[in-house]
């Protein structure tokens, strides 16, 4: 097995000069983080450090100041059909139906060049399936609930076949409940029971740090102003995850680590009082 990584990113730095501005805005600065295929890693950190930022680097939806980013070690120069993003909210194109909106880059990109009608259609009925849509495939998005229709937005990104998953807050609009609900049934079609080299690798973005402990093999977490990364930490919780893990003092004990490693700067983004500042160091967890 290569010993190179899925994603590399080396001394990846932007800058953004804001409308007015004379002098421009240095929003993450010398970036560093390697992912292996297979892996489930989870972003978090106070809001404005630049999770997206760097999300839509990886995604080539944007270009960095300085350093590289690279997907099994060649350079990531734009979009791509090996990456699939899938944002907070769905996306779908209202006008279709389910199985039209998860056929879309199938019938009308890359990701369907060289398939029969017959074979586009077989692979949209396997990831309806996947996602526990079976049944809903002629509705629209309007007569489906907001976890429905997330459910359509994650099959429409598997189904187009890529090779890394970006995943930004894709479950940050959802009620408590169905949030709780479908973080089991994303680890289920990630494929948590599976081995690594069966799995995608992903990338997910969150603010929510037991959202983070309980989807990732590892959670990095992001400092502020300019965004950097402040720890990255291996979630060393036995997989498939189960609902009661959460009630464990285990996870306890990761969920309440990365909250002291952001709490002061949480506070400050939402111009909060910070109490006793806290000095925290960046430290890695192998």
């Amino acid at each position: 097995m290569s010993n190179t990584p899925k994603l590399s990113l080396r001394g990846v730095s932007k800058q953004f000069l804001a409308a007015r501005a004379t002098t421009p805005t240095l929003a993450v600065a010398d970036f560093a983080l390697d992912v292996s295929a297979g892996e489930f890693v989870c972003i978090v950190g106070p809001s404005g450090c630049g999770k997206s930022t760097v999300m839509n680097m990886i995604a080539g939806l944007d270009t960095p100041s300085a350093g590289t980013i690279q997907m099994d070690g060649r350079a990531i120069t734009g979009p791509g059909a090996d990456r699939g993003v899938m944002f907070q909210d769905y996306a779908l194109m209202p006008w279709q139906t389910v199985a039209e909106n998860v056929g879309f880059g199938l019938a009308h990109g890359t990701p369907g060049e060289g398939l029969t009608k017959a074979q586009r259609e077989a692979r949209v009925r396997e990831y309806v399936e996947l996602v526990g849509l079976v049944g809903a495939e002629k509705k629209y998005p309007h007569q489906l609930s907001g976890g429905m229709r997330q459910r359509v937005a994650l099959a429409r990104l598997l189904a187009n076949g890529p090779e890394i998953l970006l995943l930004d807050e894709p479950l940050g609009a959802l009620d408590a409940q169905t949030r709780l609900i479908l973080q089991v049934e994303l680890l289920r079609i990630w494929g948590e029971t599976r081995a690594r080299e069966q799995r995608k690798t992903a990338i997910f973005i969150t603010h929510d740090i037991e959202e983070a402990v309980f989807l990732g093999d590892r959670v990095v977490v992001m400092s502020s102003h300019p965004g950097r990364v402040k720890a990255d930490i291996a979630i060393d919780l036995p997989r498939p995850r189960r609902e009661s893990m959460r009630g464990e003092a285990r996870f306890g004990e990761f969920t309440e680590r990365i909250w002291s490693l952001i709490r002061d700067e949480a506070y400050r983004a939402i111009g909060g009082d910070t109490g006793a500042a806290q000095n925290h160091t960046t430290e890695t967890t192998a």
